[in-house]
């Protein structure tokens, strides 16, 4: 009877082990590489110098679709990060069945999506979707297409903050993105800090 119980752990533990792999490896698959974003990554790199200036260059707002529009979980766009050379699925939401899909955009009375101009806020797993986000730096490039508008924004910040903070959801006088994701990036369990990258717009464009 011992034995055939341990067997039943055994397969039991086994089959979590196994289960927790597979959606790791699924979640991780959610970003694609493009090493023809590695130009981009140069560009936005010699530009440091020159981010004090982007406050004042003039922005090409347009509009495209509106978040009121949308349903939790569903696709709304696409978020492209030069610097560590991928590209992310962008779903409505931040639950948990929703980052299991990729990056999530917060539904919040605080934030919008890019084409409403507010303050659009996008959330990752740490261990996932946003391995690497701490390569960044100042001065980067961030792109967000959202129907068929290209939204680009530079980075002004990054930081680390506590889980409970408050202060980094919150509305905007003007379009700004923040990514969020947990910290430290090699804590094993629930992390108790947050990763904060926050970057205003440039500019806008059409996209086919």
């Amino acid at each position: 009877m011992v034995k055939k119980l341990s067997i039943v752990f055994i397969i039991m533990g086994l089959s979590i082990v196994i289960l927790n792999g597979y959606q790791w490896w699924t979640e991780s698959r959610v970003a694609s590489f493009d090493p023809e974003l590695e130009e981009e990554r140069s560009l936005s790199s010699s530009s440091l110098n020159q981010a004090a200036g982007v406050e004042n260059k003039k922005v090409n707002h347009l509009s495209a679709e509106t978040i009121t529009d949308y349903q939790t979980g569903e696709h709304v766009g696409e978020l492209v990060i030069p610097r560590l050379g991928k590209r992310y699925p962008v779903f409505y939401g931040a639950d948990q069945a929703t980052l299991k899909k990729g990056v999530g955009m917060y539904d919040t009375p605080f934030t919008t999506s890019p084409s409403e101009g507010g303050h659009t806020a996008l959330a990752g797993h740490r261990e996932t979707t946003f391995v690497g986000l701490d390569a960044l730096v100042e001065g980067d490039f961030i792109y967000v297409t959202e129907g068929v508008t290209e939204y680009k924004y530079q980075i002004n910040n990054i930081w680390v903050t506590d889980s409970e903070d408050t202060s980094v959801i919150v509305s905007k006088s003007k379009p700004t993105l923040t990514l969020t994701t947990c910290y430290p990036f090699d804590f094993i369990g629930s992390a108790p800090k947050r990763f904060i990258v926050q970057a205003d717009l440039v500019n806008s464009r059409k996209v086919e």
